[in-house]
């Protein structure tokens, strides 16, 4: 629009100097002598009308010819500056590009690993859904045959020769078909026996009422349940009290005052315990000592501990007989030793002797031959020993030394 206006500014000066000169024409004509012709009459309204039409209708065409020209200005400036900011824009979007295609690479990598990580927990899940149908089954298996009190039996004794093996006293243990007792209320058999380093023994018995507990397993309805827990703690009970009437330390008099129950499951204790928080106080004041496999490993373990302090001991005196022999021995080596270096001495004396001889007596005869014309090589020099034997410093092989020349000499 700018330029619009700067080129209307000169055409409208110039239709009012138009305006101007017309106007001072016709005052012109209009002062000038008159004469019979009538004057000539000027429309003004029509000279303004025709003007403004004029000037209106140049307007217009400079208007448009102004607006078509700053058009395709506009259009040639928005078209480089398209242009320059397309190019800017690319060189801004390589980055993002390249980024975006490391990103589809990246993904498209993550995309492979996904799926071959899909194969291999769908894998992993149906040998994990696999076990655990046979671990379901077994544990099926195992509650339906501990549901039998033999089976009870066996698999609590098989669970305490298990922590007797991994506690080490499986020497010191012994099972019930190696002990029985008698005493008033008949012969008694206990489980187990454990030896103590003082000939004393602690009696095991592992005999646990465990139908109750496997029935609550068995139940959907929580107030059944509860019902049968509370059997469980009941049969517990009477268990402990039917052990402490046994009195085990009566029957075998190297025993400790009190005998250990032991339950083969940590589960079965402390849901008896959970019902009858009691339990395992009234059963030490029957002088029975409940234990799960936890703490009855922690008891063998102290057993082991004084079976290895009652053997070091005992091997201590093996030791000191051992040492004596030892040093008996090592006594022996070192007169054998001493004898060996006096005689390697004397060996030695003898040598230097023998050379000394030879050199004095025997070499000078040998070389007045060649003055006399014998013919020979030179003969070889011998020469004497230098080394010596060394010392002895220690003082039990001088001793030794000492006892060894006694000896020689009362020999000679």
């Amino acid at each position: 629009m700018d330029a619009a206006v700067i080129v209307l500014i000169p055409l409208v000066l110039a239709v009012l100097v138009l305006v101007v000169v017309l106007i001072r024409r016709l005052g012109q004509s209009s002062s000038a002598p008159t004469t019979d012709a009538p004057a000539p009459v000027i429309d003004h309204t029509a000279l303004v009308t025709a003007v403004r039409e004029a000037v209106d209708a140049q307007v217009r065409k400079t208007t448009s010819e102004t607006l078509a020209d700053t058009s395709q200005r506009a259009g040639e400036m928005l078209e480089q500056r398209g242009q320059l900011i397309a190019e800017q824009t690319k060189g801004l979007l390589d980055p993002f590009a390249a980024q975006l295609t490391q990103l589809k690479d990246a993904v498209g990598q993550m995309t492979t690993t996904f799926e071959g990580d899909k194969a291999t927990v769908r894998e992993m899940a149906e040998q994990l859904t696999g076990r655990i149908n046979t671990l379901n089954a077994t544990a099926t298996q195992l509650a339906g045959a501990l549901k039998s009190p033999a089976a009870r039996g066996a698999w609590g004794e098989n669970q305490l020769r298990n922590i007797i093996e991994l506690s080490g006293m499986a020497p010191y243990c012994d099972f019930a078909e190696q002990t029985v007792a008698g005493g008033d209320s008949g012969r008694q058999r206990p489980d187990l026996t454990v030896n103590l380093p003082n000939g004393a023994f602690i009696v095991v018995d592992s005999k646990v009422p465990l139908s109750a507990y496997l029935e609550m397993q068995d139940a959907a309805d929580e107030a059944e349940r509860q019902r049968l827990l509370v059997e469980h703690g009941k049969a517990m009970r009477a268990h402990v009290k039917a052990l402490a009437e046994k009195r085990y330390w009566e029957q075998f008099p190297e025993s400790p005052d009190f005998v250990v129950m032991f339950v083969p499951g940590e589960s079965f204790l402390a849901d008896a315990l959970r019902v009858d928080a009691s339990l395992a106080e009234d059963a030490m004041r029957s002088r029975v000592v409940v234990t799960s496999p936890m703490s009855l490993m922690a008891l063998l373990l102290t057993v082991a501990r004084g079976w290895q302090t009652r053997q070091i001991a005992e091997n201590a005196t093996k030791v000191q007989h051992e040492a004596a022999e030892l040093y008996r021995r090592i006594d022996t080596v070192l007169e054998s030793m001493a004898k060996t270096g006096r005689g390697l001495t004397s060996a030695t004396d003898a040598y230097n002797k023998m050379v000394g001889s030879v050199e004095a007596r025997l070499l000078p005869s040998m070389r007045r031959f060649r003055d006399y014309g014998v013919p020979g090589d030179d003969l070889t020099d011998v020469p004497q020993l230098e080394h010596t034997v060394r010392e002895i410093g220690a003082e039990e092989m001088r001793s030794a030394e000492i006892e060894s020349g006694s000896a020689g000499e009362l020999e000679a």
